[in-house]
């Protein structure tokens, strides 16, 4: 449906569209008429069965006679003498297989030249309203197969012109850039394919013209007699040879992208490419309008009176002549080159196979290309994109005195563009360009300057500063670029540097003021502890004198209402209790001790056996004599014969025997009496008061 559009856009009707796609379709069925070679030599080549229907479909769709077109494909009609007799020979299976071929093509060639004529005529504009036009050429393809005939020799024949062609509108534009710069360079010799082409189509000797040759003798060809023919008029040719182990017919041609090999074997009989006459009869005979269009019976019947010269025309005279008009086209236009690379011969996807890739290049002549660019100076730089990429190598000047020199000299001041003096803005560029690659390059051999008037043309040049312009070589570019790296690398690391500086100085500033921070809010912090700690002490110290105050009150308190059963006299309390209470007063004032703070007793008492009421002095006498003992003896507990449970105070007035327990004191000095006064003492500041089973 998209290709009928498009011939309806090109003004192709609907029934026109019906007319070529029912010629194509014949020629399909066309291709499928196979023949069988016949029992007699005089009778026409019979049909194979399944080629029937076939030969009834062509001519339904070609709308010729069935019997007209299986005639003239099987019997050749020959016309001889000066009567213009006419004769008619049955032809061979093979001679059938050509005449079909040969009219399916006749008939593709003029179907197709008729679609390019209407496409041109919808499209194109009187020639004389317009004088330019952009032309698009799909140039063949550089071909070399196992098998190589005529028709690969002119698709490589072709291919060898527009290479020639190539070559000589790069060189010319390359001169021409030079030229314009001030630059006098004159190119080295490189493979000029001049050779190649004589070879094919040079006078008077050539591929072609003996092809041609060889076509007007009208006689069989002869593979053998045509490869003697070619060496003997070709030898002196060095692009021609041939393979002396071959035992086919062939010859061998050096084209630029490398040697193809050519069989000979049919070769001449393509070339001669014939169009039997009864051929065209059967299809002016159609009655489709459009074959009548592409075949009309005035032009054939005036071509029929110049049938000899019309036989002189082979393939390749039509072929040369179709190239000769295109190079003039091509000559007298400017060409731009588009090469287009395939990754691979599958057209698979992210695949990229270097041997395919690298013989279409050679093939397309880009490897020609790049050894005639690298002859002279294939990088080519304008000033300010010269400055603009290697100007940080300006500042690589060995010495003050130059840079001085420089300065009072050619001063470089990079103007914006539309701004100043243009010849004054090349003039500082230009100078700035100069003191780059001096200081690069110092030998002056190495570099070509605009002013000089030294026209060096030795190949130790690797740099021209042109008007515009600086042309270099390969060479000196990896120089530009490794020092530029070096630069850059130069200034990276001052750049680092100084960042690691930065960034040092930042984190020793943060630690410094880390410190600070930290030793505040730990003083603040050790303020408040010591705060807390002296209100915990206060605290303390003030329930501990509470405390102690109301111990002593209680001390004294139940110390004054005890009454005690005295019982007979312990030997080892020192002077004998009278029966009255009263003590000895052969004490010693060391005998005595103040009261405990507690109020407790500390040591087993006597046995009490009389309640006897002591108070005042004599109580208090009483109970230092009781801790004396205690310590005196070392005796800390007293078995008693009455059983009981609980702690029992002195308060609660125990009857019956005790026993004491006590602890030291965990205080330091606890136990040290320093006996600075009579009757002081310090000591036990825990009784516990057991009492045993």
């Amino acid at each position: 449906e998209i290709t009928k559009d498009a011939m309806l856009h090109l003004g192709i009707d609907s029934s026109m569209q019906s007319n070529v796609f029912k010629i194509l379709s014949g020629l399909l069925h066309m291709g499928n008429i196979q023949f069988s070679d016949s029992a007699d030599e005089s009778q026409p080549c019979d049909l194979q069965e399944n080629a029937k229907d076939f030969i009834k479909t062509t001519a339904t769709l070609l709308r010729v006679s069935e019997e007209e077109l299986l005639e003239k494909l099987r019997v050749r009609t020959i016309t001889a003498g000066k009567q213009q007799q006419v004769f008619k020979k049955p032809c061979s299976r093979t001679e059938c297989g050509m005449r079909r071929d040969c009219l399916a093509k006749v008939i593709y060639a003029r179907l197709f030249d008729w679609l390019v004529t209407v496409i041109n005529r919808s499209i194109c504009a009187d020639i004389s309203g317009w004088t330019n036009f952009i032309g698009l050429l799909d140039v063949y393809g550089f071909e070399s197969f196992p098998v190589n005939n005529l028709e690969q020799l002119c698709i490589n024949y072709a291919n060898e012109k527009l290479q020639q062609h190539f070559v000589a509108h790069y060189l010319k534009a390359q001169q021409e850039e030079y030229t314009a710069e001030g630059l006098a360079w004159s190119f080295i010799s490189y493979q000029d394919n001049q050779s190649c082409v004589d070879l094919i189509e040079g006078n008077p000797a050539s591929i072609f013209s003996l092809l041609n040759e060889e076509c007007r003798l009208n006689r069989s060809s002869n593979a053998s007699q045509f490869q003697a023919r070619l060496e003997k008029a070709l030898s002196s040719n060095p692009c021609i040879s041939r393979d002396k182990f071959s035992k086919m017919p062939h010859f061998i041609v050096s084209h630029y992208a490398g040697k193809v090999s050519y069989q000979i074997e049919d070769m001449v009989e393509k070339n001669k490419d014939p169009i039997p006459v009864e051929l065209i009869q059967l299809l002016q005979d159609s009655t489709d309008c459009l074959l009548q269009k592409l075949f009309p019976a005035e032009k054939e019947q005036s071509d029929n009176k110049t049938a000899n010269r019309a036989s002189v025309v082979t393939v390749v005279s039509k072929f040369k002549g179709s190239l000769d008009r295109l190079m003039h086209i091509l000559n007298n236009t400017t060409p731009h080159y588009i090469r287009c690379i395939k990754p691979n011969m599958g057209c698979q996807a992210k695949t990229f196979k270097k041997e395919e890739v690298l013989s279409q290049l050679e093939a397309c002549g880009i490897v020609e290309t790049i050894n005639i660019s690298a002859a002279g100076f294939p990088i080519r730089m304008p000033f300010q994109s010269f400055m603009d990429r290697y100007q940080l190598l300006r500042n690589l000047r060995p010495s003050r005195s130059e840079q001085e020199s420089y300065v009072n000299n050619c001063t470089f001041t990079k103007k914006r563009k539309g701004l100043g003096d243009t010849e004054d803005n090349a003039d500082t560029l230009c100078c700035a360009v100069q003191e780059i690659l001096q200081n690069l390059v110092p030998e002056q051999s190495a570099i070509s300057l605009l002013h000089s008037k030294t026209e060096s043309q030795s190949s130790n040049i690797l740099v021209h500063c042109g008007k515009t312009k600086v042309f270099m070589t390969h060479s000196m570019l990896e120089q530009l670029e490794a020092r530029r790296a070096s630069a850059l690398s130069e200034r990276a690391f001052s750049i680092q540097c100084c960042w690691r500086t930065y960034r040092r100085r930042k984190m020793a500033k943060q630690r410094q003021a880390a410190s600070l921070i930290q030793a505040a809010v730990r003083s603040w912090l050790t303020r408040i502890h010591i705060k807390r700690m002296h209100r915990a002490a206060s605290v303390i110290k003030r329930a501990w004198r509470k405390w102690k105050v109301k111990m002593d009150a209680l001390a004294v308190e139940e110390l004054d209402d005890i009454d005690v059963e005295v019982g007979e006299p312990i030997s080892l309390l020192g002077p004998p209790i009278r029966a009255n209470g009263s003590f000895d007063k052969t004490w010693t004032d060391s005998a005595l001790m103040h009261p405990w703070p507690l109020g407790l007793l500390l040591s087993a008492g006597p046995v009490v056996r009389k309640a006897v009421s002591l108070d005042g002095f004599h109580r208090n006498m009483s109970f230092l004599t009781s801790l004396n003992a205690v310590q005196r003896n070392d005796l800390s507990k007293v078995n008693t014969s009455q059983s009981a449970d609980g702690i029992i105070s002195i308060r609660a007035l125990p009857q019956g025997s005790i026993s004491f327990h006590y602890k030291k004191s965990p205080l330091l000095y606890s136990n040290v009496c320093p006996w600075s006064h009579s009757y002081r003492i310090s000591g036990f500041n825990e009784i516990l008061l057991e009492k045993t089973k």
